[in-house]
C-alpha cells in the first residue's frame, strides 16, 4: 500500500467499527446515544487509532487484534474534545468544522455523552481477547489507558492548562503540561498497538518515547496554527488562546523558535522509529503531522 492508501484504510476501518460499537438499540436514553454518535462520527484525522493499528502491524500483530484498542482510544479522545468545548472549559462553539456537541444538543447531554465515551473504551478493550491477545496484555492496556487518560495523564494536563491563564510560565512548564495533556493519549495508542501484538517490552518502551516526542511536536504545531492558521483548514476557531490570555509555547518562545522545537522533537521521534522494522509509514505520518495545514 502507498502511504495515502494505508492511512485511508486505517481511518475507514476505524470509523466502520466505531459505528458498530455505537449501534445501540432504541431506548429512553436515545438522545445520549445520538450525541455520542454525533461526536464520534464528526471526522477528524483519527491519528490515535492509526497509531494503534500501525504499531500493532509493525510489531507483527493483526489488524483485528488492534482494532478494539484503536476504537477505544478514539472514543477517549472524543470524550476529551466534548468536555474541552464546554462553556466551563474552552467555551468553543465549533469542532471539526461543525457545531460542538453542547451546541448541537445541550450542555447536560454533551457532558453525559463525554462521560459515556470515557467509560465505554474499557469495555471495548476486553474484545481484544477474542482475537488472541493475552489476558495479561489486555489488563495492561486497560491499566495504561486509565493512567494516561486520567489524573496522572490527559485530565491532569487539562487541569494545569486551566491554570495557564493570565500567568507567566516557562517553556519547560508548558512542555510538561503538553506532555500530560497531549502526549499521553498518543503514547497510549502506540503502546496499546504494541501490546495487542504481544511485542517485547523494549518495543513498548520505544513506542512510549516516540509518542512523547510526537505529542509535544503536535501540540506546538497546534499553538502555531492557533496564531497563524486558517479556521476553514484547522476546523475550529483560531486566535482563541490569545483571546483567553492562555500561555502557549508559541506565544512564549515565538513562532520561529516554536517551529524549530517542533522540528527537533520530530527528529527525535524519527530516531526512535529506527528501532522498528518497516517504519516508513510511521515516519511519513510523523512528517505529515509536523507540516499539517501550513
Amino acid at each position: 500500500m502507498t502511504f495515502d492508501e494505508r492511512l485511508l484504510y486505517y481511518q475507514d476501518i476505524t470509523e466502520k467499527q466505531i459505528k458498530k460499537y455505537m449501534d445501540f438499540s432504541q431506548e429512553k436514553q436515545e438522545r445520549l446515544f445520538q450525541a455520542m454518535r454525533y461526536s464520534t462520527n464528526a471526522g477528524g484525522k483519527r491519528i490515535r487509532p492509526v497509531l494503534a493499528l500501525e504499531f500493532g502491524r509493525v510489531c507483527g500483530g493483526s489488524i483485528d487484534a488492534a482494532l478494539p484498542a484503536a476504537c477505544a482510544i478514539e472514543m477517549m479522545h472524543t470524550f476529551s474534545l466534548i468536555h474541552d468545548d464546554l462553556p466551563c472549559m474552552d467555551n468553543d462553539d465549533i469542532r471539526r468544522g461543525r457545531a460542538s456537541c453542547h451546541r448541537a444538543f445541550d450542555e447536560a447531554t454533551a457532558l453525559l455523552a463525554g462521560d459515556a465515551l470515557e467509560m465505554y473504551p474499557f469495555e471495548i478493550l476486553t474484545d481484544c481477547t477474542n482475537y488472541g491477545v493475552k489476558a495479561e496484555n489486555v489488563i495492561e492496556m486497560i491499566r495504561l489507558l486509565a493512567e494516561y487518560a486520567g489524573h496522572k495523564g490527559m485530565i491532569g494536563g487539562q487541569q494545569i492548562d486551566t491554570q495557564f491563564v493570565n500567568c507567566v510560565f516557562s517553556e519547560d512548564d508548558l512542555l510538561e503540561m503538553y506532555r500530560l495533556k497531549t502526549s499521553r493519549l498518543l503514547q497510549a495508542a502506540a503502546c496499546m498497538g504494541c501490546l495487542s501484538a504481544g511485542a517485547d517490552i523494549q518495543y513498548v518502551q520505544r513506542a512510549y518515547e516516540y509518542g512523547d516526542r510526537l505529542g509535544l511536536a503536535f501540540q506546538i504545531v497546534d499553538d502555531i496554527l492557533d496564531i497563524c492558521g486558517n479556521e476553514a483548514e484547522v476546523g475550529k476557531p483560531v486566535g482563541s488562546d490569545e483571546k483567553k490570555n492562555k500561555m502557549t509555547f508559541a506565544a512564549v518562545a515565538g513562532i520561529s523558535a516554536a517551529k524549530e522545537k517542533a522540528r527537533q522533537l520530530t527528529d527525535e521521534a524519527f530516531d526512535l522509529l529506527n528501532g522498528f522494522e518497516d517504519s516508513g509509514f510511521l515516519k511519513q505520518l510523523t512528517l505529515k503531522l509536523l507540516n499539517r495545514n501550513k
